[in-house]
């Protein structure tokens, strides 16, 4: 009876060991912060239900930038860190659709489809670029990102923009540095079948457009050409060998991944209310790569569930740490308190960026 007993302990052990190891235990440890987080809220004087909302918020506006890294991971080319080049084509798309006079949702709408074509483009060039330095991606992504978005610094206020929503009031020419949506896509999402449930409430259009891209994506991975792209990234010779253009698959990873940052900087502004333009995209490849890696990617392995668990374990921690840390030390110490746990969470996602996926 007795060896009876030790031998299901012995089984509960290796069962919870292997929950352990599938769920990952550096996203177990994570998750259970911001568990303790989330419980202490109350107690140190926050609503909990307001903080939930916020939670959900973040996650909703930055879900599609971090799905953004899932093509080009697959396709071997590594860590998306050239994200600003997706995210300028949406920024473009955005300003040049309210300089064309479209109000309303249907500013969201024609900001897209302005993207667009700007995304095929720049997506193109980075996809030709990455192509001739196989082997040094992300790399060679990180000053592609920088300099487009210090390029861009004077593009703002040499392009002929005329709207007096967003020109320098006095000047007449140049955009400004924060441009506001009122009267434009602000909340054109999240205002779409919003539940509110005392201070709880629930952005339904902007996770359920988040859900429609996400599914778009897994379906593509299943389709002929998607496997091939995993292919190339898994085993390019043998995909070679079997007949898969490599840098064709490549290369439409690529302008994959930037039409996505340009559409997910677009949810992400109109959740926000503002355009925020100049050196604001300059780090924002940070936080979506590292939200991926928290929830458990590699650099040549991602999932749909490895986007949503660390998008939503990454926000939660950003959101829930200054608000609970304020109200237990009576400080206002939100702003250096959010730099230091997102920087911190930074480095840990890229000091592990070569682990196996779990």
């Amino acid at each position: 009876m007795n060896e009876t007993g030790l031998d299901t302990n012995k089984t509960l052990k290796e069962r919870m060991a292997e929950v352990v190891d599938s769920f990952g235990l550096p996203r177990l440890i994570i998750a259970a912060f911001l568990l303790l987080l989330f419980i202490m809220a109350p107690i140190a004087g926050a609503d909990f239900f307001t903080q939930l909302t916020n939670t959900i918020n973040r996650f909703s506006w930055n879900a599609i930038l971090v799905l953004a890294m899932i093509p080009m991971i697959h396709s071997g080319c590594g860590l998306n860190f050239g994200l600003p080049l997706g995210i300028i084509s949406g920024l473009l798309g955005a300003t040049l659709s309210i300089e064309l006079g479209f109000t309303g949702r249907m500013s969201f709408v024609m900001a897209i489809l302005i993207a667009t074509p700007f995304a095929l483009v720049l997506g193109s060039g980075y996809g030709w670029l990455l192509n001739k330095i196989k082997g040094g991606e992300m790399m060679i992504a990180t000053y592609v990102g920088f300099s487009s978005v210090s390029f861009m610094c004077m593009m703002w206020l040499l392009l002929p923009y005329r709207s007096p929503t967003m020109v320098w009031g006095l000047a007449g020419k140049g955009l400004r540095t924060t441009i506001s949506l009122e009267g434009y896509f602000d909340k054109a999402l999240a205002s779409l079948g919003q539940i509110n449930i005392g201070t709880l409430s629930i952005p339904v259009g902007t996770i359920a457009f988040f859900a429609l891209l996400a599914f778009a994506m897994w379906a593509f991975l299943h389709t002929k050409t998607g496997t091939a792209m995993t292919a190339v990234g898994s085993n390019p010779t043998f995909a070679k060998a079997a007949g898969v253009n490599v840098d064709k698959m490549r290369l439409l990873s690529v302008v994959m991944s930037t039409w996505l940052a340009a559409v997910g900087i677009l949810v992400y502004e109109q959740g926000f209310g503002f355009v925020q333009l100049y050196m604001a995209p300059f780090y924002m490849a940070l936080p979506a790569v590292s939200a991926i890696l928290i929830g458990g990617a590699s650099v040549n392995k991602a999932s749909i569930t490895n986007v949503i668990i660390g998008t939503f374990l990454f926000q939660g921690i950003v959101t829930m740490t200054p608000t609970v840390m304020n109200s237990l030390i009576h400080m206002d110490m939100s702003e250096v308190i959010r730099i230091i746990v997102s920087n911190g969470m930074i480095l840990y996602a890229l000091t592990r960026k070569t682990e196996r996926s779990k």
